[in-house]
């Protein structure tokens, strides 16, 4: 009993069909972009044989999210979210086909291939945030922190198989059947969300254009609990995160071996896909804002010891261990933050947390490149995660609403999983813009 507790709970699979519907489609189209990134990034090799313009996929794909990320949060506020999903899910496809056709008809030139990335990344601006309000939709509010550990495992599962699949169908097929298998998977994910309800924002829906990324801007600002973890997922990201520092650590402390290299990134997910697995004991604890706390915490202290670590085996180790911390504080953070935003404003907190998610590891990882440049890559390494303890202890000392969030628990009016569930917004919520009690995800 004890160890059916600790693992992950798929309750939501279970009683719920719409969500486990959802959760199939959006698991294989994650799948598949894994695939494409690693068909993109050949492709323009191939034709350039320029990091440059390697890089410049990152770029692509993470201008249009930031760019027009709070602007899609505010529609998703205004108008059906299903609906702002299944569009931009066919637009992802269509991207899809038209980079399958150009690699088996007549290739882009580089410039063409990114702009069908970036305007792939124009979809996820805006069906990224409606993802993330699905969860409150269609499971009780007890079955909220367990949803998104079903959604975070999805993730880590595409971030492990994705790349090797994609390279073993680009090298024995070409990129133009990876880009087509990537079609196939949205058509699936599409699939998936047509069993949908229609998911209508609430009572006070958006204001238009900039007023609406206004308002949703001040809730932000006014609500320490919400307020904080973003801070706080912000601040690890932006001050630790290491990929940059791999290739740099191996070469100064490994002998530059690529099988360790291969390992760096590798360990990392293993590492979270055993929380995931074992997500049963943190997702039914009653405060997820000391959750995430205690594993942003974590993920500092391993990246530390992993930039002292004597051996390649204790470094490794050191990164498995950052890698479950990442997973607890990504599922407590998305649980504080679902469990704390009104129905109305769902839409732009999350568009909020996608931008943060995007932003941060990009911002973090220029920054440990600059400090190892000026230093070395451990000293990169080890004070990145003496940083991130400090800003934690600092987010955590000051926002004591976050400390004190508490997870849903079950009432009589939440046995229906799969119905929609009253929620009142937290009194903090309730100043500023008018909210009432309304009828209520990936990463």
């Amino acid at each position: 009993m004890r160890l059916r507790n600790a693992l992950l709970d798929v309750t939501p699979l279970r009683s719920s069909r719409p969500f486990r519907l959802l959760w199939t489609g959006r698991s294989l189209s994650g799948l598949g972009s894994q695939m494409t990134l690693v068909a993109v990034m050949y492709q323009i090799w191939e034709s350039t044989h320029s990091t440059m313009w390697t890089g410049a996929v990152g770029l692509a794909q993470a201008v249009p999210v930031l760019v027009l990320g709070l602007f899609a949060g505010a529609l998703v506020d205004r108008v059906d979210r299903r609906k702002i999903y299944l569009l931009t899910t066919a637009g992802q496809a269509v991207c899809a086909l038209l980079l399958t056709l150009q690699a088996l008809l007549a290739p882009l030139p580089p410039a063409g291939v990114l702009a069908l990335v970036a305007a792939q990344s124009c979809c996820v601006a805006a069906g990224g945030p409606a993802a993330r309000t699905f969860v409150p939709h269609l499971l009780p509010r007890e079955q909220l922190a367990a949803g998104l550990a079903l959604n975070r495992i999805s993730f880590q599962g595409a971030m492990l198989a994705g790349p090797a699949l994609g390279g073993l169908v680009t090298g024995g097929l070409g990129v133009g059947v990876c880009y087509l298998t990537d079609a196939v998977t949205f058509l699936a994910a599409f699939l998936g969300a047509l069993g949908l309800p229609r998911m209508a924002p609430g009572a006070e829906s958006a204001r238009p254009g900039v007023r609406g990324v206004l308002d949703g801007l001040a809730f932000l600002a006014r609500t320490p609990a919400i307020r904080g973890a973003l801070l706080t997922d912000l601040a690890t990201t932006v001050l630790s995160m290491p990929i940059s520092l791999f290739p740099l650590i191996n070469a100064e402390r490994f002998d530059g071996d690529p099988r360790t290299l291969g390992l760096f990134l590798t360990a990392v997910a293993v590492g979270g896909v055993v929380a995931s697995l074992f997500s049963g004991t943190f997702t039914r604890l009653p405060r997820p804002g000391l959750v995430m706390l205690a594993g942003s915490g974590t993920w500092g202290v391993a990246l530390a010891l992993c930039g002292a670590a004597p051996g390649a085996w204790t470094a490794l180790g050191c990164l498995a261990l950052a890698g479950a911390a990442d997973t607890v504080s990504v599922v407590a953070r998305s649980t504080v933050i679902q469990t704390h935003t009104p129905l109305e404003l769902l839409g732009r907190v999350s568009a909020a947390e996608q931008i943060v998610g995007q932003a941060g590891p990009d911002v973090g990882n220029m920054r440990a490149g600059v400090v190892a440049d000026v230093t070395s890559g451990t000293t990169a390494l080890v004070s990145g995660g003496l940083l991130c303890i400090g800003a934690v202890a600092l987010v955590s000392v000051t926002t004591a609403d976050l400390r004190s969030a508490s997870a849903p628990s079950p009432s009589p009016l939440l046995r229906g999983a799969g119905r929609p569930v009253a929620r009142t917004a937290p009194d903090g919520a309730r100043r500023g813009l008018m909210m009432t009690p309304h009828v209520v995800k990936l990463d």
